[in-house]
């Protein structure tokens, strides 16, 4: 153990207990000891001090006991003519700092001097306090905080994460780099791998957080880059989320500290990423992280630690910037990040995109507004559609891309243009009911390009390419590549050959769409027969999670899916495919409520894949606790009160609706996972099932619907007509050919005789 060290964390240590205690007493003095502390939105109190001592703090006047607790742990500073071990005494003042750096924050919380505020800087492309919804790309959300603390409901979206693989760890990263060159390069590097990085600390004032901002990198929750603050101590939310990631999923309990702490070491692949100078404050951080057997790497000449058993490998390495081969800081940047993962011993699984700009599930989350947009396909002013089909393994070239029609170099900057995305795959397992499943990927597999937006699925979906991705090189060809290499690396077990045509040229793209139509069609149909009560389970789906985490969407023979691309049957095939993956089978158990949709697996499920926030969920109520929406809505569903009825806005339909507000306005009310009574997304062949609100009285309560859906879907909406018993009832509901306004909505109500005009109130 060096001695070296050693005496940099336990001096840092001893100074920063003694600045809390000072703090913490002018704290009580000025707020009193019953003053509330507390960290934003967890269950878990100040987690690392209810981690590691099983104190449940809610108040100032508990925090002495922990300071009390933290300079217990310390040690003096080692004798310079005598060599003892060390180690204990360096990491009792690691654990002292980490309790130390929590009382602070918690200090922090209170003056309202956390979430830091940086006067003057805002994050370029949004924060991890405020993300962007889904379908108000254009709309700005940097607010110049920083994050703070994570809340138990993101805790839980990366938790999962780590614990299935998906996520294969965590870096802190403290400081500053040498360049903004090498800071955007360590950030791209980590996120291509998917891991999580967090971000602290400075050097002179100047930190990572400062250098990605001025170089657009967007951060937040989304983009797996969260800022937490410009101080060393900031670093102790990253420590956090790490104890509540063993209390959420390793079942244990506050004060089980060896527990928690070894559950890190095996579960949790973390390590530190200390750059630039590191001063007594980070060496004490840095011995606090040990403790949960993260080790730190640094690119600075510090002494090295071997391994003693408290980190799997190496404890400290120290990987001089200087020292490093390459021949920029972009290379000497890549090099830096895989000796963190060799020693951290972290199992990365990339699949080999061949594209212009960084790949990874980092980037599903990024937002291309319009002004840093190139071209968009789809949206308001274009059409694009995406349609995926089985062929015969001799009929298919695997690996054939083909872009029919033009490019978008001709089009006007923020212009528009059609596309259509045709992929063909062929494999000796593959089915034919496994095409919508496939299908549906094409939203991760796509957004997971930086500065590539896709929304949406089937014919309404939208992409957007941003300049900076444009001027990286990034083409419609890269959309094939992208598709060919994540069908292989995702799907290998059931598909051998991927062919993908980009269809631009007009004629190819109507009629291209004509024939995705009709398959989309016959998906449709095939549920006809099946009913609810036909079947002991239904099927969650949780692929929207990464735009609405709380969201949860429940897939019935007679209820498909919001966005109109699953149904139960796809669901089926996807558990049968991947048993792990997004689609999950709930059993229902017994039925609560016959009316409203009420079983106890489904509410079960609620309550877990909502994290807490969705206590129920009735299959078949817009009043009474709605199914949520994440914004790939195909319909937005919503209560007219003075018309005793509900409106239906398609995602097609651009004009004001009686409700006063037009469809993008509507979406920002029934999306982002939030049940609100008398607002719900749904997929528009949900319209035409007998399940349809039925505990509110079923299709007959629509009074509005946008034209397109009467003009595009006439004969099922006849069907529905009939099987209502009244045949003229598609014409007794308005549109916004005719009616534009809640003030002319009544009046054609009652000129066609409307049937809500005399049902029982809907509430």
């Amino acid at each position: 153990m060096s001695r070296y060290i050693a005496t940099r964390a336990i001096r840092g240590a001893n100074a920063l207990v003694n600045e809390a205690e000072a703090m913490l007493a002018r704290a009580l003095d000025e707020k009193g000891p019953d003053t509330p502390v507390a960290f934003p939105n967890t269950a878990y109190y100040l987690p690392v001090i209810y981690g590691m001592t099983g104190r449940e703090i809610e108040k100032l006047g508990e925090l002495p006991e922990v300071l009390t607790q933290a300079r217990n742990l310390l040690h003096p500073t080692p004798s310079q003519r005598h060599w003892t071990p060390y180690l204990g005494e360096t990491l009792d003042s690691g654990m002292a700092t980490l309790l130390t750096a929590e009382t602070i924050e918690a200090i922090r919380y209170v003056y309202g001097m956390q979430p830091e505020l940086l006067p003057g800087f805002e994050l370029a492309g949004g924060t991890a306090f405020t993300s962007p919804d889904m379908n108000d790309a254009e709309g700005e959300s940097a607010n110049g905080h920083l994050n703070g603390a994570i809340d138990d409901i993101q805790l839980r979206s990366w938790g999962i994460q780590l614990v299935d693989g998906r996520m294969p760890g965590f870096a802190a990263i403290v400081g500053c780099a040498k360049s903004n060159e090498a800071a955007v390069q360590i950030v791209r590097e980590l996120q291509r791998r998917n891991i999580l990085c967090f971000l602290s600390g400075n050097i002179n004032g100047r930190s990572i957080i400062h250098q990605l901002d001025e170089e657009g990198v967007e951060l937040g929750y989304d983009t797996y880059t969260v800022p937490f603050g410009t101080d060393t101590l900031s670093a102790i939310y990253a420590l956090g989320f790490a104890t509540r990631s063993a209390l959420t999923f390793g079942g244990l309990k506050g004060g089980q500290a060896r527990e928690i702490l070894t559950y890190n070491k095996d579960r949790v692949f973390a390590f530190v990423l200390a750059l630039g100078e590191v001063d007594d404050l980070k060496y004490a951080a840095a011995a606090g992280a040990i403790n949960f057997g993260f080790p730190v790497v640094a690119d600075t000449v510090i002494p090295q630690i071997l391994p003693t058993g408290v980190t799997t490998y190496e404890h400290v390495v120290s990987l001089p910037w200087n020292e490093i081969e390459g021949a920029d800081d972009v290379e000497k940047a890549e090099r830096l990040v895989q000796k963190c993962i060799e020693v951290r011993g972290v199992k990365v699984q990339v699949a080999d995109v061949p594209v212009p700009v960084p790949y990874g599930s980092a980037f599903e989350g990024e937002v291309v507004r319009k002004a840093d947009m190139r071209v968009e396909f789809g949206g308001r002013g274009s059409r694009c559609f995406e349609y995926l089909k089985m062929a015969k393994l001799d009929d298919l070239t695997d690996g054939k891309i083909e872009v029919v029609g033009p490019d978008f170099s001709e089009v006007d900057d923020q212009g528009t243009m059609d596309m259509g995305i045709v992929i063909e795959v062929a494999g000796r397992q593959m089915e034919q009911d496994f095409e919508p499943v496939l299908e549906r990927q094409i939203h991760y597999f796509v957004n997971g390009a930086s500065g590539i937006q896709h929304i949406g699925q089937r014919d309404i979906a939208w992409i957007r390419i941003s300049s900076k991705a444009a001027d990286a090189g990034f083409n419609l060809e890269d959309f094939g590549k992208i598709l060919h290499a994540r069908f292989h690396s995702d799907f290998g077990a059931i598909v051998d050959k991927v062919q993908v045509t980009i269809h631009t040229e007009p004629g190819q793209v109507e009629e291209r769409l004509r024939e995705a139509r009709e398959t989309y069609d016959f998906r449709n149909k095939r549920l006809e027969d099946l009913t609810d009560d036909a079947v002991d389970e239904f099927y969650s789906c949780t692929l929207c999670q990464s735009f609405a985490p709380n969201h949860v969407c429940i897939v019935s023979p007679e209820r498909l899916g919001l966005c109109g691309a699953y149904n139960w049957l796809d669901c089926k095939a996807s558990f049968n495919i991947n048993p792990t993956g997004p689609n999950q089978p709930i059993k229902l158990g017994r039925k609560v409520d016959t009316d409203q949709g009420y079983w106890e697996g489904t509410n079960d499920y609620a309550k877990v894949g909502s994290h807490g926030v969705v206590e129920e969920v009735a299959m078949y109520s817009i009043m009474e606790n709605p199914m949520t929406a994440c914004g790939c809505f195909e319909c937005i569903v919503m209560l007219i009160p003075e018309a005793n009825g509900v409106m239906v806005v398609s995602r097609e339909d651009t004009s004001m609706t009686p409700a006063g507000m037009t469809f993008s306005t509507l979406a920002g009310m029934a999306g982002g996972g939030i049940q609100t009574p008398g607002v719900m997304g749904v997929g528009k062949f949900y319209l035409i099932s007998p399940k349809f609100i039925s505990a509110d009285g079923g299709f007959k309560r629509v009074v509005w619907m946008s034209s397109i859906l009467k003009d595009t879907m006439a004969e099922e909406l006849k069907a529905v007509a009939e099987r209502a018993g009244d045949t003229e009832l598609i014409d007794r509901i308005a549109d916004e050919r005719s009616v534009t306004t809640v003030e002319e909505l009544l009046p054609w109500m009652e000129e066609n005789n409307h049937p809500a005009l005399t049902m029982d109130p809907i509430f």
